[in-house]
């Protein structure tokens, strides 16, 4: 993990908190400090860091720094030093009356994957705010004895854990996203050989099993990717996800069963599988693509009636959008889908869709 902590210079009390974090924790972490726009931009084109701590919120040269961590793909942590607190505001505000800087904070810090206030005043007059809702409360051992400098750095790490814990799926290599397929397509047919063999199955010790497996935890696909690599025969790390901890955007909420959303089953196989893909058309999740490509797969669908149905439904279009899905996400084989798959415009926003479910 590659941490890069950015304060403005002339900060005692900030310059003395980010030392205490960087001491404590240069045993777990790769940790580099910048407290300059031209160092900062610097360290983070050489370093790559996983996590932009940012130390306050007012200065303009922070807010600058924050917007080019998230514009190169690092996430963002940021510590509030009591720069948000009503008085603090308020004085602001006199000095700042357009408004422009509360603006260009509420933008970064509703970017941020965690918002670290250290107390319960500071945490009561950010929540007011509703800029974001992932607020950690860890005091400052710089300033208080009722935490030591280790216990501050074990609770700042356990959030820069759980940082690098969230959206997985946006950190896995293309050869793990791969593995990922195939280990998806094998449960789906419950026999290895319906899968091509691929570069990250013949050599799993390259695949990222933590981030895999917990993306396939947050989509509630665990079972399905267990199946999928017990027929496989590959050896995983034993990482237990249920007890992983992780940030999740607004609204998110565990994906459910198709079944539990649409009811059961109930004779009608064709209006069955229009019920499927109506609910994917209004919110396309994995679980959902993965369940409706095991219908796909039996013998007692009929291709033509299938198909009547799905013209008579105004599903055309939205159903070769999904075949393309399918056969991505799925490895669902032509032979099985009732329309030719469709890549255009609307196949791609429910790529990204599918893509973006646990984006911050």
């Amino acid at each position: 993990m590659k941490i890069l902590h950015v304060y403005q210079k002339n900060e005692e009390l900030i310059q003395r908190h980010v030392t205490m974090l960087k001491d404590g924790m240069r045993q777990n972490v790769t940790v580099q400090v910048a407290d300059n726009l031209v160092t900062f931009r610097q360290l983070l084109h050489e370093v790559h860091p996983d996590i932009v701590h940012v130390h306050g919120c007012w200065q303009g040269f922070l807010l600058r720094a924050a917007n080019s961590a998230y514009h190169s793909g690092a996430r963002i942590v940021i510590t509030l030093h009591g720069q948000l607190e009503s008085w603090n505001v308020s004085q602001q505000k006199l000095q700042d009356k357009m408004g422009r800087a509360l603006f260009e904070q509420k933008k970064t810090i509703e970017r941020a994957y965690a918002v670290i206030c250290l107390g319960k005043l500071e945490h009561s007059y950010f929540e007011k705010l509703d800029w974001n809702h992932r607020i950690e409360d860890i005091r400052n051992a710089v300033i208080t004895n009722s935490i030591t400098p280790a216990e501050m750095c074990a609770k700042t790490y356990a959030v820069y854990q759980k940082v690098i814990d969230s959206n997985t799926l946006e950190q896995m290599d293309n050869a793990s996203i791969e593995a990922l397929h195939t280990i998806i397509k094998t449960s789906i047919m419950g026999d290895r050989r319906w899968c091509r063999e691929n570069e990250a199955i013949t050599h799993p010790q390259n695949i990222d099993w933590r981030r895999l497996l917990i993306y396939a935890e947050h989509e509630n696909i665990r079972n399905y990717v267990d199946y999928g690599i017990s027929i496989l025969g590959l050896s995983t790390p034993i990482i237990e996800t249920t007890k992983i901890c992780a940030y999740f955007p607004e609204g998110y909420t565990r994906p459910q069963s198709i079944k539990q959303i649409i009811g059961d089953y109930q004779g009608d196989e064709n209006d069955y599988l229009i019920r499927m893909i109506r609910q994917i058309e209004r919110k396309p999740q994995l679980l959902h693509l993965i369940e409706i490509t095991r219908e796909l797969y039996r013998d007692t669908i009929n291709d033509d009636r299938l198909v009547q149905a799905i013209e008579e439904k105004d599903l055309k279009e939205t159903t070769g959008c999904l075949m393309q899905i399918l056969s991505e996400q799925t490895g669902l084989d032509e032979g099985y889908m009732p329309l030719p798959p469709v890549n255009n415009r609307k196949t791609q926003q429910i790529r990204q869709l599918i893509a973006c479910h646990l984006k911050i």
